[in-house]
């Protein structure tokens, strides 16, 4: 290399190559890492080097060429990476290596208009100077790379144009804790900030998208989830599209519920016209959802919500599909279709499902929901009536039809109303769950709006976290976590902006939070279980039990201080009924492990002083901020050792936590013969989870002599979820021939504009 050749500096002017300064910081971060090359990275980068290269180049240059030896013989070069990524924003975000105080910081970025003002208001300047020396900056250094880049591109404050980032990691742990602990009394306020930062510094508390990118800014909209219903009426939809415009512009995922809109060639205005049906209507909804963008930190997206008896289904469900017109398709939404006992009943008995428009049976959508025995008695009376439009066809047809399009398109999704209401938390007689979210793990109440100010609709938003599962060694542990994270998000709900009145007031009555888990992975794969054989079944029951069990001990132990919720009545908690009471009872022919906890004390705490939030429990995907933690996502598999995300920085290599340890323990995703184990697990963890679960069924062709999976496999998966008690199935995954032909490396993931790339993700 040429050692006269020169950089460009900052300022324009231009000096020789310091490659000693180089080699010093490279140096820096491979300390303590095991097979790293500092001189391979050297010799890497020196090749993409050239006369007059940016300053900012030559740290990119080095960052890439580490990142790109990542591999299953050296997976610390993550780390290296890493390190040297920190260093480059540090750079960028303060001129130095070194952060500044925080209270200069806080004050800086509050003249600004970066941070809230009112952390400056809250806080006086002595005790930002205490919270500033509980940050341990070293922790910025546990971050793989695939996190710092996630950091970098979704989360850390900064210009979105000119690409200025504002702060580092530690910065943005210790002001989310306290915002969210501001209005709590001075003299325990600071000791929970500290608990909250160390919980989410050290990856045992995971906060998703939203609380992770705005809270500490001036925008204060910290769902993760918004369900909208949508009523028959012009006003209500139009009332629903704009409630839907302003979610998406603040960072939400959306959920609508159009199920009620009336079928093609309703007579309305008295027979004065025919009516449009639901396409027309639900194109509306998806310009609406694409109308906004999110400020880079991800794209909006719904999921939209029908029954499978509605006159319509068979132009609906294929309305995702790449074949037909435009005229035809909305394949820029998602679909949940709702399901429930009868339905399933009328497949397996090889009977007809008879489809009707909803605004020709009276009663009957509401009873879809609340009242099982209603329904099917106004189904049969009305199926009997000749006067009533219907038309009828064999179960096994629209079910294949359904599942066709599922496995086709791996986005059209499942739920079970009825599981919905049955093992609910809500009393479905005054509260019923009539839809879910765009990444299915929420179930809550809403009504529709007839106009955008409507004080009698409601929007369910649920505020959501997760508890990082590789970073827990004894169930008790789960105790401290879960009154953090019950407090944390409880403050939230009082914290955020709502910008629809029917928001604010649901929120404020029913409190409802969504906490899940990140890494179950790894949690097995240290325990030395399996997904697939059974072997996990009783260490799973036991888990989620503590977990269900001490987060609502939290949150009675929040009303017992502040008050239950103003809708507790409205839940079956307030009648003593928990979730141990109305699970699936199918799940004791799978697992024999006992209850471990003292339900029957929790059981009369809660009837004495009530609960703070209506709901406690959601399992989500957490697709990105499970990277931050250097975590497996969600509950599911890996797809290798190693995975490879493509983002908007290229690929992005990352490795499954403690690889080197537990290698062999890990059960990759297309390890596993069938879904039946899988199934299981998550049929167990839904016995103690009080709203839903994101739930994947997954399918590799290749094991099948025509290449193609059975439709009767389809069906029989279908089946085994609701018999275990599943809420709600999600992505359908097929694996890709072409790719994941080794247990190192799964193929490259692609972010998509669901919940996976963005809208609705922890």
């Amino acid at each position: 290399m040429n050692s006269n050749m020169t950089v460009t500096k900052r300022s324009g002017a231009r000096e020789v190559i310091d490659l000693d300064k180089i080699h010093r910081v490279i140096t820096w971060a491979a300390e303590d890492l095991s097979n790293v090359s500092v001189s391979e990275v050297e010799l890497r980068s020196h090749l993409q080097f050239y006369d007059g290269i940016p300053t900012e180049a030559i740290h990119e240059t080095i960052i890439k060429a580490a990142a790109d030896l990542i591999s299953p013989e050296s997976p610390d070069y993550q780390f290296l990476a890493a390190r040297l990524a920190i260093f480059h924003l540090r750079k960028k975000a303060f001129g130095q290596f070194e952060p500044p105080k925080l209270r200069d910081h806080v004050t800086k970025l509050v003249e600004l208009g970066k941070y809230d003002k009112h952390i400056v208001e809250d806080y006086t300047a002595e005790e930002l100077d205490i919270l500033d020396s509980y940050i341990d900056h070293w922790r910025d250094m546990t971050f793989s790379y695939a996190a710092v880049k996630q950091l970098e591109g979704k989360y850390l404050v900064q210009n979105r144009v000119t690409h200025e980032v504002y702060e580092s990691a530690q910065f943005l742990y210790i002001l989310v804790a306290a915002c969210l602990f501001a209005r709590y009394p001075k003299e325990t306020r600071l000791q929970y900030v500290r608990d909250f930062y160390d919980a989410v510094s050290t990856f045992k508390i995971s906060l998703p998208t939203p609380i992770m990118a705005g809270v500490r800014t001036p925008t204060r909209q910290f769902s993760s989830c918004v369900l909208i219903e949508t009523g028959d009426s012009l006003d209500s939809i139009n009332a629903t599209s704009s409630a839907i415009v302003k979610y998406v512009s603040q960072r939400a995922g959306i959920g609508i519920n159009a199920g009620r809109i009336r079928a093609l060639g309703s007579p309305i205005r008295g027979g004065e016209a025919f009516h449009t049906g639901c396409i027309p209507f639900y194109k509306h909804f998806q310009t609406a959802v694409k109308s906004c963008s999110q400020g880079g930190v991800r794209g909006g997206a719904a999921t939209l919500f029908y029954p499978l008896w509605h006159l319509e289904v068979e132009s609906l469900l294929v309305l995702k599909n790449n074949r037909g017109v435009d005229d035809n398709r909305i394949r820029h939404l998602d679909y949940g279709v709702q399901i429930n006992k009868l339905m399933y009943q009328r497949l397996i008995k090889g009977e007809n499902i008879t489809l009707f428009s909803p605004s020709d049976v009276p009663g009957l959508y509401d009873a879809f929901f609340a009242d099982q025995a209603e329904f099917e008695r106004l189904y049969t009376q009305y199926e009997q009536n000749p006067s009533i439009r219907k038309r009828s066809l064999r179960a096994v047809e629209l079910f294949s039809l359904m599942m066709q399009e599922r496995a086709s398109t791996g986005r059209i999704y499942i739920q079970n109303v009825d599981h919905c209401n049955t093992h609910s938390p809500f009393d479905p007689q005054v509260a019923p769950v009539r839809q879910s979210n765009l990444c299915l793990e929420i179930a809550l109440p809403t009504k529709p709006l007839n106009d955008v100010n409507d004080p009698n609709g409601e929007i369910a938003l649920c505020t959501l976290s997760a508890l990082n599962l590789g970073a827990i060694s004894e169930l008790n542990e789960i105790e401290g976590l879960a009154d953090l994270a019950v407090r944390a998000l409880d403050n939230l709900l009082d914290y955020q902006d709502y910008p629809i009145p029917a928001a604010h007031t649901a929120s404020m009555n029913r409190r409802t939070l969504g906490i899940g888990v990140i890494n179950f992975a790894n949690y097995l794969a240290k325990h030395g279980v399996k997904y697939s054989d059974g072997s996990g079944n009783n260490l799973t029951h036991k888990t989620f039990e503590a977990i269900q069990y001490y987060l609502l001990k939290a949150s009675m132990k929040l009303a017992k201080e502040q008050g239950a919720c103003p809708l507790f009545n409205e839940t079956t908690y307030a009648k003593g009924i928990l979730p141990i009471d109305t699970y699936k009872r199918d799940l004791d022919k799978i697992c024999s492990e006992p209850l471990h906890l003292d339900w029957e004390q929790l059981r009369n705490d809660i009837k004495e002083y009530g609960l703070r939030n209506s709901t406690l429990s959601a399992l989500m995907p957490s697709e990105t901020s499970s990277q931050i933690s250097n975590a497996t996502n969600g509950i599911e598999p890996p797809r290798g050792l190693i995975s490879v995300k493509a983002s908007k920085d290229g690929q992005l290599k990352q490795v499954v936590p403690d690889f080197e340890q537990l290698r062999e323990n890990y059960e990759l995703l297309w390890q596993m013969p069938s879904n039946d184990g899988y199934l299981q697990l998550v049929g167990i963890m839904q016995k103690f989870i009080d709203q839903s679960i994101s739930a994947n069924t997954n399918y590799d062709p290749s094991k099948y002599d025509s290449g193609k999976v059975p439709m009767q496999l389809l069906l029989k998966d279908l089946l085994t979820a609701y018999k275990l008690g599943v809420k709600t199935l999600y992505y359908h995954n097929t694996r890709d021939g072409a790719s994941d032909k080794h247990d190192d490396f799964a193929a490259v993931e692609k972010e998509d504009d669901g919940c996976a790339g963005g809208a609705c993700k922890i």
